[in-house]
């Protein structure tokens, strides 16, 4: 069976799309058209993924059509000649993929097609996990494009990639594309086998290219609106269904070829610059080197030139078996340039339906319908169509997102004929003036070299370190006091500093002990220790402080009346047993909250611990046990502490037990980053190191290798008024830019959360076309190389970030909202976890499956650890326990992070955002609260979240509160669109009447 397909257009739901792309008007235009298969487009999206459900019924092997009673209704509204043809969908999306890979900004869109609406489901569910699917009916994800090919292939579905050509979205891009199809998919790559051409190229532009003869050229309309069904299309003769589709683009047996625009119509052909009205060929472009002459700024390169880039054949060129095309333009613009009036006039739309109703659909008309049968209905319409069907057309080309125009008739033509009919009456359209054509003055193309540096020998493990990195890891035993500010390469230096003891200098890896405070730190320090020293990565203890209670009390549990396998209490079972003390849960939860001693033999009854026992037991075991202590300090005799300014009153005595006076303690952090007394921490015994480690050795980092210059000097001037390190000094050795820190002044939280997300377009370079087509970003913009996941918004309290999600999910921006959340904590977890022991199965992934059932949900949360941990259902308890952290994103997502600034600590980020920079939040002031040392807190934290930024910082505060106070330290900026103040209206008087 020979059939058209339209496989790429877009739903109501999709940005500036019309609000008529529904199943019903679809199907009336697809018979109008004279198109049997279209996709779907957007089954990503909820509401559309709905609408499909309840209006599509099954048809043929993977394909639907209309439902019954829908379809009559439509039948209806057409003329014999249109209605009853039978038209077919195909489950099929737009996926925008926008991430970094080899140091550049990637986007690429890919079109992807399911058989049935359950692999859709699963599908979505996947994507649900990685990005916002229910803002923009073509999404928007932070995903590499091999692993969007490897989850499509998991779900049984198959993925083309879209528009081939185009600069800024697609695989060949010129703008952020590969130079192959398979650089981009990489291992994956065998699963591509057919590639849509887009509007901007046919067929024979792709023919010299040999890397694309073992794709099907396939063409698609990109439908908006459904009247623009059809301009473009695949011809198969094959059987109508999805497998019979899919064999013909694997094999080519059954693909029949293309409906194309003339390639010049398209909105990318030639290069450049809409703005200044300059179009070039490309021979002009390299004459310029690529730079507009109006503006000066870089010309947006087009189809064209990036095909001449990559072809490796001559013009004309055919290769063997290739299948064929046909140019062709639309009807309505054929029937606008006769009749003089824009192709969507009632006039043309009249008249179309005239000819259709007579003979046939549109496709039928341009291609099959003898001349001579359309000349009986306008000479001008007969005369229009021998030229089309012969190629004679007059030809302005496309640029930089402006379309181009194919004409039938010269400039003046129609003026001076007369139509056939009387219904031709007409008044010709007044030419458009052609873009600018600048004069082409050829220059020979000069490149700056750059000369290689070798890289230096091979020698000992302290090499790579900077002097102070190195005065600090080869530190003799001792005390030892490094202050590292941010950015200067703290873990760095203190997994060198262990590797190096172990490794050159000796030292058992069985006597060295690494604290931190989280269970991530904790594994990025291992992780480091055994690319480092992998011989003796083993043997080394690196724990946080409540790991370390637990191994503590593992060993000498009995001491403590535990049983040796003994349990950590969850919250939840926390509450369980101090209701058993109280009676009622109000006097319970004090009895937890206080650790009441009541509460706590109930607990030791149940053989349980909670987690505050994690440090308190331990503690009081070794402050009352002299030889116990003496072992322990046998044991590890190098103990090494990261973020020593955040320790608390309990850790910091765990550790003087630890390490005698004149032991080998090495602590490492910085006081102006102390930001966690609200949990307990205490910068005091970081400034008195030296006092309890009397002749302690002092060491200060002060290189900073992660921010520009401007964010270090600015950070240093927020922090000086209340700096706890004397002489701070930090000084900015990466090549990071020289842009000034942004300072705006939004009218509103909603005005500065809508800054937030159109200033990450303009970094970024734009997320969509749409993005470009209504000028928010210019073709200059975004040449960085960054991924979303470059881009974090930090704010001071969690009910900031209500807006900020609105505002990203209104761009159909995919981001994510870190918190610091306990597994263990979210709803059904507790649940599955004490039903594991009466489950059936061998490892913890099938007991957490089994107690799960239904609750699909909290076995997402939970399969991650469980896969980790095997059999070993005390690791996966104890983990647990330990208070590890929700992970529900999937890993290979590239989101924008949104995050409290306590919540960043450790992190780094290119571009960063501080909302909220006003007095009031930005410092938060408690009432009735002591002021001065929170506010030097606050101060700190303001510094710690300005440092986390690498090239770009921006600062943010609005109308409703005054500025903060820390920004008037801040030193050089730049104001980036601040607030004009409304003018008010002027009181109107009323009449009487």
């Amino acid at each position: 069976m020979r059939f058209v397909a339209d496989l790429h257009i877009h739903s109501k739901y999709s940005r500036a799309c019309s609000r008529d792309c529904d199943l019903e008007h679809l199907t009336w235009w697809a018979r109008r058209k004279g198109i049997t298969l279209v996709g779907t487009g957007d089954f990503t999206h909820p509401a559309w993924h709905d609408h499909l459900r309840e209006n599509l019924e099954p048809a043929e092997p993977g394909l639907f059509r209309l439902r019954a009673d829908l379809d009559r209704d439509i039948d209806r509204t057409l003329p014999p000649s249109l209605a009853a043809a039978p038209v077919r969908f195909m489950l099929s999306v737009e996926i925008s993929t926008i991430y970094k890979r080899g140091d550049r900004t990637r986007k690429v869109h890919h079109l992807v097609y399911m058989p049935d609406l359950d692999s859709a489901a699963e599908f979505n569910r996947r994507l649900a996990r990685i990005g916002n699917i229910g803002s923009d009916g073509r999404p928007i994800l932070g995903l590499d494009s091999r692993d969007l090919l490897e989850i499509t292939l998991e779900c049984g579905g198959y993925l083309v990639p879209a528009h081939v050509w185009t600069p800024w979205f697609a695989v060949l891009g010129s703008k952020s594309g590969f130079d192959a199809i398979a650089d981009c998919y990489v291992d994956l790559a065998d699963h591509i086998f057919a590639v849509e051409t887009g509007l901007s190229s046919d067929p024979e532009m792709n023919w010299r290219v040999s890397g694309l003869d073992r794709y099907r050229l396939v063409s698609n309309s990109d439908a908006h609106s459904p009247p623009m069904l059809g301009r473009e299309a695949t011809v198969f003769d094959t059987g109508l269904d999805y497998h019979s589709v899919k064999r013909a683009l694997e094999t080519g047996d059954g693909h029949a070829g293309s409906i194309e625009f003339f390639p010049e119509e398209g909105k990318y052909h030639v290069d450049g610059h809409r703005k200044c009205g300059v179009r070039m060929e490309p021979r002009e472009t390299v004459a310029h080197h690529g730079i507009c002459p109006e503006c000066r700024k870089p010309l947006t390169v087009g189809v064209l030139s990036r095909v001449e880039e990559l072809a490796d054949r001559p013009e004309g060129f055919r290769p063997d078996g290739a299948a064929g095309f046909r140019n062709l333009v639309p009807l309505p613009e054929i029937m606008s340039e006769i009749v003089g009036t824009g192709p969507k006039s009632k006039k043309v739309l009249g008249e179309i339906d005239k000819l259709t109703a007579a003979l046939g659909p549109e496709l039928g008309i341009l291609q099959d319908v003898p001349v001579d049968d359309l000349a009986a209905h306008s000479t001008l319409l007969g005369e229009a169509i021998g030229r089309l069907r012969r190629g004679e057309v007059v030809r302005d080309a496309g640029y930089d997102g402006e379309y181009g125009v194919i004409r039938l008739f010269e400039p003046g033509e129609l003026s001076r004929r007369s139509a056939s009919l009387s219904l031709f009456e007409f008044a010709p359209a007044e030419p458009v003036p052609a873009p600018v054509r600048v004069p082409v003055t050829l220059a020979q193309s000069t490149v700056d070299t750059v000369e290689e540096v070798s890289p230096g020998g091979a020698g000992t493990l302290l090499d790579g370190l900077d002097p102070e990195q190195r005065v600090a890891a080869s530190s003799e035993g001792g005390p030892l006091l490094i202050i590292a500010g941010p950015g200067t390469g703290k873990t760095r230096t203190l997994t060198h500093r262990i590797a190096h003891l172990v490794t050159e200098r000796g030292v058992p890896p069985e006597e060295c002990l690494a604290i931190t405070f989280t269970r991530r730190a904790a594994g990025e320090m291992a992780e480091r220790l055994v690319s480092l020293a992998p011989a003796h990565a083993d043997r080394l203890t690196v724990a946080t402080f409540h790991s370390l209670g637990v191994r503590i009390l593992r060993e000498h549990h009995a001491l403590v009346g535990l049983s040796p396998s003994f349990g950590i209490a969850d919250p939840e079972r926390q509450l369980e047993v101090a209701v058993s003390v109280a009676g009622e849960e109000k006097e319970a939860r004090r009895l937890v909250a206080e650790g009441d001693e009541q509460y706590k033999k109930a607990l030791r009854a149940q053989d349980l611990v909670d987690f505050d026992d994690l440090i308190a037991l331990p503690l009081s075991l070794l402050e009352n046990d002299s030889a116990l202590v003496a072992a322990y300090r046998a044991r590890f005799r190098w103990v090494s502490v990261d973020e020593y300014q955040d320790v608390d009153e309990r850790q910091y005595r765990l550790l003087r037990l630890l390490a005698p006076a004149d032991g080998n303690l090495t602590a490492i952090g910085d006081p102006d980053q102390s930001i966690y007394r609200f949990r307990g921490a205490d910068v005091g015994f970081f400034l008195r190191f030296q006092e309890d480690f009397p002749g302690a050795r002092v060491v200060h980092l002060t290189r900073n290798y992660r921010s520009s210059e401007q964010v270090v000097t600015g950070a240093l001037r927020v922090i000086s008024p209340s700096t706890l390190v004397p002489g701070r000094e930090l000084r900015a050795m990466g090549s990071h830019g020289d842009a000034l820190i942004g300072v705006h002044h939004a009218a509103s939280e909603q005005a500065e959360a809508v800054f937030v997300a159109r200033t990450v377009e303009q970094v970024l370079g734009g997320a969509s076309f749409h993005a470009f087509d209504s000028g928010r970003v210019s073709a200059s913009e975004g040449t960085q190389g960054l991924g979303f996941s470059d881009f974090a918004v930090l704010y001071r309290t969690d009910r900031q970030s209500r807006v900020l999600v609105e505002a990203l999910t209104q761009s159909g921006l995919p981001f994510q909202k870190r918190s610091h959340d306990r597994l263990a904590d979210r709803p059904g977890v507790s649940r599955i976890v004490r039903g594991l022991g009466f489950a059936a199965g061998d490892s913890v992934l099938d007991r957490v499956r089994a107690v799960a059932g239904e609750d699909h949900a909290a076995y997402e949360l939970l399969k991650p650890l469980a896969v980790e941990c095997g059999a070993d259902f005390e690791r996966f308890h104890t983990t647990l326990a330990l208070g590890v952290e929700v992970d529900t994103w999937d890993p290979r997502a590239d989101r924008i992070s949104l995050l409290t600034l306590h919540a960043s600590k450790g992190l780094e980020f290119p571009v960063v955002f501080i909302v909220g920079c006003e007095d009031g939040l930005l410092p938060l002031r408690w009432p009735g609260s002591a002021q001065d040392d929170e506010v030097d807190e606050e101060r700190r934290l303001m510094f710690v979240g300005m440092t986390r930024a690498q090239r770009h910082l921006f600062l943010s505060h609005t109308t409703g509160r005054p500025r903060s106070p820390f920004l008037d330290h801040l030193g050089e900026f730049t104001r980036i669109g601040d607030v004009k103040p409304k003018r008010k209206k002027r009181g109107t008087q009323l009449s009487l009447l």
